[in-house]
């Protein structure tokens, strides 16, 4: 492999090594899209012979990444309106990943959330609403179009996954009814899970651009073909007293740049690109009824990206720039009341990244 296609790789898993993690769209938007590492692009990986003398192929990769938000902007549609008082919705998201290389081109990949959160809610039942738990287990397939490493310096993958209900989706808590202390049922946006089997589709693609610059682009769809969960919302709107299984998706794209003539941090680069996340109105599959909110978040996606050897060091720092409460099907079949949402101005992102 030349000089410039390994900076190239090396870049393009760097800006990738976010983690294999649940990248939630910010705040009420319960958005879990799985974001896939470009893990396998590390030097000596993807089937070529490493500095030591072995191949990867057989070998694993792990991500552990960890991503942390406190949403309190509220908006209807695309409008912030102000409030005296807010809803402050605070997640921390961990993750742990794994990819296991079959070949030059195919991996089993994986992906263990945790979630932790919590949820001052102001309207009833309120009370401080928190929930711990595991998430949505996936699993599936990942293979490039192109053996690796190619002579262009850039290259094309795709991926299957499973998602299984691991998650709960019924999660409660005590809070204020009436006067009276309840246990009610914690907000979607809080719950680990939502029940129901799914797949997700993505795609992945990196391209040397100059020298030390690559181009990186990444997206990923997740389908659930069930409709509702079967777990009740204490919404009374029509059509929505039971919680929605809802679509998710995510993308990114971008350029990394390595920093030059730094022997001692010859594996530092920076990053600038878009993200895009949320929840659609109406599924791809199947009925979209009850309560959910569908949403839309436009980000900013800076990062810092340290590569040692084995190791991946990155940390992201998505600003919002656009963000959007659409209608649900619900709200706009029975012509009622425009929901609203509560969004982050930003995340932090960290994932540390070891290829064994």
């Amino acid at each position: 492999m030349s000089f410039l296609n390994t900076k190239g790789l090396i870049l393009a898993l760097a800006i990738a090594a976010v983690g294999a993690q649940w990248a939630g769209a910010q705040g009420c938007v319960a958005a879990h899209s799985n974001q896939r590492s470009f893990d396998e692009l590390i030097t000596g990986s993807g089937g070529e012979v490493s500095p030591g003398g072995r191949s990867w192929i057989h070998n694993l990769t792990i991500d552990v990444g960890y991503r942390v938000f406190n949403s309190n902007k509220y908006f209807q549609g695309s409008t912030e309106i102000p409030r005296a008082s807010a809803i402050e919705n605070h997640q921390n998201i961990f993750d742990i990943a794994f990819q296991y290389q079959l070949s030059h081109r195919w991996s089993i990949i994986g992906d263990v959330p945790i979630f932790n959160g919590s949820r001052n809610q102001l309207y009833p039942p309120d009370g401080i609403f928190r929930v711990t738990g595991l998430g949505d287990i996936t699993l599936g397939v990942e293979s490039w179009l192109f053996r690796p490493p190619t002579e262009h310096g850039g290259n094309i993958a795709i991926n299957a996954q499973i998602k299984l209900p691991t998650g709960k989706s019924n999660y409660t808590d005590p809070a204020t009814q009436g006067g009276k202390t309840v246990i009610a049922t914690a907000d979607p946006s809080l719950q680990p899970g939502d029940g129901e089997w799914a797949f997700s589709v993505g795609s992945q693609a990196y391209q040397a651009l100059w020298h030390t610059a690559t181009a990186y682009a990444q997206g990923n769809y997740l389908a659930s073909p069930a409709d509702t969960n079967g777990v009740a919302s204490f919404r009374s709107q029509p059509g929505q007293s039971i919680d929605s299984s809802v679509d998710q998706y995510l993308y990114r794209a971008g350029i990394v740049q390595m920093v030059p003539k730094l022997k001692a941090l010859r594996g530092l680069a920076f990053s600038a690109g878009i993200r895009g996340e949320g929840v659609p109105v109406h599924d791809l599959i199947g009925a979209s009824d009850g309560f959910r909110r569908p949403g839309f978040i436009f980000s900013f996606d800076p990062g810092l990206i340290f590569n040692y050897k084995h190791d991946t060091l990155s940390v992201n720092g998505p600003w919002a720039i656009y963000r959007d409460r659409p209608q649900s099907y619900p709200e706009a079949m029975f012509n009622t009341l425009h929901g609203d949402a509560f969004f982050a101005d930003y995340t932090v992102i960290a994932s540390l990244s070891h290829h064994f």
